[in-house]
């Protein structure tokens, strides 16, 4: 018998690896033609989701804020309701309306933001969250020190600055850092307890928000399990709400929400990625209503089924001021939009 060829074999090989794929396509129409399609659980539409009750929008919007930033990545509010919007190399400063007051240079390109209240030690300081290291300025932008260098593998997503205590997330490495405002760290929060029921947090994308309540209390979101956690200061886990879903008071897509805010009366704001919407809930995960829905927030975008990164829509960033007014950062538009409640609020 004639000894086959090594040449001969991989063809073989390569001719049944393709006999399967076209077997088990014409098996897939034939199910498909037989039942008049894919079954719904096969289906990625989210055709629905970009549409909302107009009866469950409880907001308007009442102003909007140009940004002169190509990349505008975070917004946050200091005393007096000043406006900072951080991108680029630079923050820039706005009055409560709208006016420009200052545009901050950086020396290096800022990725989250917070401004200290009236209640801290240095009011309007500034703390700047780079890649992997924090910055503070005073309120004129004059860089006061950097804090430690959290490693390569850090990513800075978001600050959160109390009367005592400066919070940092920190996506790259999955956890958060306590500092006290000279920059001594005093706790991590997150780190995996093989002995204890301690939730780690699951950051799938680089997306990983906190705040503090007025209280000063923090509250962090997990958005691999589409919730908003809340901790101790010495990061001890004290309960969490939020369920994954379509349904318009649940978040849906990998990890979501994106971003959030604290409203003054403790009823949180927020903000989706993939799908774009803004919402408020009270304090304990009771959906409240919608700010603003797909169709204000992407017009017309057809992008929104898109799973790989650089296709996607730029994610929303918000904040909210003394007043209650909700402002949210459109990177798309390049420019904060401010929303305000349609009519007084009742209830808690």
């Amino acid at each position: 018998m004639e000894k086959r060829s090594s040449i001969d074999v991989a063809w073989v090989a390569v001719g049944a690896v393709v006999l399967l794929a076209v077997g088990g396509a014409a098996a897939l129409l034939s199910w498909s033609g037989l039942f008049g399609g894919l079954s719904e659980v096969f289906r990625y539409d989210l055709t629905k989701l970009k549409k909302t009750d107009t009866a469950l929008i409880k907001y308007r919007e009442t102003a909007a804020i140009p940004v002169g930033l190509k990349e505008a990545r975070a917004v946050a509010v200091g005393p007096d309701d000043r406006v900072y919007v951080a991108g680029d190399n630079a923050i820039e400063v706005f009055d409560p309306s709208g006016a420009k007051r200052a545009q901050l240079a950086l020396g290096d390109q800022p990725r989250c933001l917070a401004v200290a209240g009236p209640q801290h030690a240095s009011p309007g300081r500034i703390y700047v969250g780079m890649k992997g290291r924090v910055e503070v300025c005073d309120a004129a932008g004059k860089r006061l020190a950097a804090w430690e260098d959290l490693g390569a593998r850090a990513l800075l997503t978001s600050i959160a600055a109390g009367d005592a205590d400066v919070y940092v997330a920190d996506a790259g490495n999955r956890l958060v850092y306590r500092y006290d405002p000279s920059g001594k760290r005093l706790a991590t929060i997150g780190k995996r307890d093989r002995t204890k029921e301690t939730p780690v947090f699951v950051i799938p994308s680089p997306y990983f928000d906190l705040a503090l309540t007025g209280e000063g209390q923090l509250r962090v979101v997990n958005p691999g399990r589409h919730r908003i956690e809340w901790y101790t200061p010495a990061g001890v886990f004290e309960g969490a709400w939020g369920e994954p879903g379509e349904e318009i008071d649940r978040f849906c897509g990998c990890c979501n929400p994106a971003n959030f805010a604290i409203l003054p009366d403790g009823r949180i704001v927020t903000a989706e990625k993939g799908i774009p919407r803004v919402k408020v809930y009270q304090s304990d995960g009771t959906f409240f209503g919608v700010v603003a829905g797909t169709e204000t927030l992407a017009p017309g975008a057809t992008v929104l089924e898109e799973t790989r990164d650089e296709h996607r829509l730029g994610v929303l960033d918000v904040a909210a001021d003394s007043r209650g007014r909700i402002l949210v950062l459109d990177p798309a538009a390049a420019k904060v939009r401010v929303f305000e409640a349609k009519e007084a609020k009742t209830g808690t």
